[in-house]
């Protein structure tokens, strides 16, 4: 069975989890009544988005998820939306 899935295949699997888990326990977080539980649930997350961090480096390190720059006009454009919304 070895060699089924693509480096890239399997670190786009883990991103994907990765990014699942953070939400999941975000809502966790969230929802928790007791504050013991809510600040293990906050100390999980904090780990579940450094490894999804480590994973996206790895991804962006090795070419499976550019990330391009913007152009100036877009973050011009950006910042004057975003400046409206402050008003």
């Amino acid at each position: 069975m070895a060699g089924i899935y693509t480096e890239k295949e399997i670190l786009a699997d883990a991103l994907a989890a990765q990014k699942a888990s953070t939400g999941n326990f975000n809502t966790f977080a969230n929802e928790c009544v007791h504050e013991d539980v809510r600040q293990v649930m906050l100390h999980i997350l904090k780990e579940e988005h450094d490894i999804q961090q480590d994973v996206f480096t790895m991804m962006h390190k090795d070419g499976y998820y550019p990330t391009p720059d913007a152009e100036q006009k877009k973050i011009d454009e950006v910042k004057q939306q975003y400046k409206q919304c402050v008003k």
